[in-house]
């Protein structure tokens, strides 16, 4: 038994690119960039940023390319997936990629509008009402998160 479980907070690098299977399911890919910083013991600031390939598959993918963009902040949750092929030159190539499971945006919408549910999302009653698989994955209300803070008693 093992786990293969990734959970990356990161910002997209470019917008995100669709196609379709044979079968007509949507898969959308698309780089993420994680960035740590930190000082030195001399006080010298260090930068190093990690890029990531996600895929997207299904509804997923759809909500992926209408809602997010290049720069869009996003939080995932997923599995890393390596696959290896042949290039035109005969050589064996190997890429690791993220295959999402969840997922939430965590920036506004692009042009101003309005960060409402996403339009296939019923709302709901309260943020306690919502159970946690809702909050991920493109559903769910992106401000319920910040709601929550009013209900805690510390």
């Amino acid at each position: 038994m093992g786990i293969n479980k990734v959970i990356l907070l990161g910002n997209l690098g470019s917008d995100v690119n669709v196609r379709h299977l044979p079968d007509g399911r949507p898969v959308a890919n698309v780089n993420v960039a994680t960035t740590e910083t930190w000082r030195d013991q001399d006080g010298n600031r260090h930068k190093h940023t990690e890029w990531h390939r996600l895929n997207f598959f299904g509804r997923q993918a759809e909500i992926a390319s209408e809602y997010m963009h290049k720069g869009s902040k996003v939080f995932v949750e997923g599995q890393l997936r390596t696959r290896t092929w042949e290039d035109a030159k005969g050589n064996e190539r190997q890429t690791t990629e993220v295959r999402v499971l969840n997922f939430e945006m965590l920036s506004s919408r692009r042009d101003g509008e309005s960060p409402a549910p996403y339009p296939d999302a019923k709302p709901a009653e309260s943020p306690k009402a919502a159970p946690a698989k809702e909050k991920r994955g493109g559903q769910g209300d992106p401000d319920a998160f910040n709601e929550m803070d009013e209900d805690i008693p510390w």
